[in-house]
């Protein structure tokens, strides 16, 4: 390992949106930082380092690892930022679709993980930081598998971070609301719509784009990342954004039959 004690962080999915802002604020935290992305592009004039990486693919990760190694000879923390979005009806995506949503949302954080774990074994210290959402926490009609990647990610984090807490090794959530991102042009369209629910899959798609655009700014949750990076005893998960906190304690604490009416008024559907 490196004989240099600055801190190396790596933030997946970072060439724009969440996955920037959070290079650029572990950046002048003081972290040595290294971004990935599908396709190449140029270093951040903050002096954030790109790699370039396809979490779908495991020869693509060990490539990167390999990479950020020989750079800088550690990983201190890693931040899985890098994911996609579907808007549909449940029935409107084959399972082909489903499967690859799950291989960006869901395999992608494990194979990345699973990659970087024995480097922090090594080191005896490390952190893991998991991007996952309020749809972790609640359902979202026509939102049926973007919000199942995430609980996912929810119950794998919790798990993990249990297994490997003895061995200087932590893992945390951080739950955006709404964020002020380009996440609705990389939103992936149904493969096999149906007529039935074009209506109010249409009304949800210009709900999104309102929402969107009133979010949070993707600094919110840069600035709940590095908290989550750095606090000496971290908390198991942390929501990024007022919006999220309020969904957090409406899960919560409000009984599920007042959740549910919530929801559906909150989308526009029959109560």
């Amino acid at each position: 390992m490196s004989k240099n004690n600055t801190r190396v962080a790596l933030v997946t999915g970072a060439s724009s949106g969440i996955g920037r802002a959070t290079t650029t604020a572990l950046r002048q935290a003081g972290y040595r930082v290294f971004g990935t992305s599908r396709k190449a592009v140029p270093d951040g004039a903050d002096g954030v380092e790109m790699l370039v990486c396809d979490v779908t693919d495991d020869v693509s990760v060990q490539g990167m690892l390999a990479e950020l190694l020989q750079r800088a000879g550690r990983i201190d923390l890693l931040v899985n930022n890098a994911g996609i979005g579907l808007l549909a009806g449940a029935e409107e995506s084959s399972t082909a679709q489903a499967q690859a949503l799950f291989n960006v949302n869901v395999f992608g954080v494990i194979r990345v993980t699973n990659a970087v774990l024995p480097v922090m074994r090594k080191q005896g210290r490390g952190r893991v930081i998991n991007m996952s959402s309020v749809l972790g926490l609640i359902p979202s009609p026509y939102n049926a598998l973007y919000a199942s990647t995430k609980h996912a990610i929810e119950g794998y984090s919790e798990s993990l971070d249990h297994e490997v807490r003895t061995l200087g090794i932590r893992v945390v959530l951080v739950e955006p609301g709404v964020t002020r991102t380009s996440f609705e042009e990389n939103l992936i369209k149904p493969d096999q719509p149906l007529p039935i629910y074009d209506a109010v899959r249409s009304r949800l798609e210009v709900l999104m784009r309102q929402m969107l655009e009133a979010g949070d700014a993707p600094e919110v949750v840069a600035d709940t990342v590095l908290k989550a990076a750095t606090e000496a005893v971290p908390r198991r998960r942390y929501t990024a954004g007022k919006k999220a906190a309020q969904v957090s304690f409406m899960r919560r604490f409000l009984p599920e039959s007042m959740v549910d009416k919530g929801l559906r008024k909150f989308s526009k559907l029959p109560v």
